[in-house]
């Protein structure tokens, strides 16, 4: 069976349609970029000053389908990602929104019979567990 691949519009809508992940100012035509802000370091700054443990992730048009690499960090006052080690009180907060995630993205690729797999360079205890 041939797979019809669906435009660069038809994956921005799908990817939108998903929840707040998607960063489309910061995607292009088979690479796309999706973050999480999932923990907030401390609520004392005003909303415009917080800090926030999370996570992003990159996916890359391979072939016949996506590969994607993930990483943790933190998400800066300067509206910048800081890849670093998630304090352990955080973590598991920011380890189930990557979960979530990853479930609603695969759900989303199987519609259009897209394959995803981890990117190489991705260290495999990192590896996601398929849906």
């Amino acid at each position: 069976m041939e797979v019809t691949w669906p435009s660069h519009g038809k994956l921005s809508s799908t990817f939108t349609a998903m929840g707040p992940y998607y960063r489309k100012e910061h995607s292009v035509k088979e690479q796309y970029f999706f973050d999480c802000l999932a923990s907030c370091v401390s609520a004392k700054p005003a909303a415009e000053e917080r800090e926030f443990f999370g996570w992003w992730l990159e996916l890359r048009l391979v072939d016949s389908g996506f590969e994607y690499h993930y990483w943790y960090g933190l998400y800066d006052k300067q509206g910048e990602w800081q890849k670093m080690s998630i304090p352990q009180k955080n973590l598991q907060e920011v380890q189930q929104s990557l979960d979530v995630f990853y479930q609603k993205l695969v759900t989303q690729l199987d519609k259009f019979s897209i394959t995803l797999s981890a990117a190489p360079s991705l260290s495999p205890n990192l590896t996601l567990p398929a849906a």
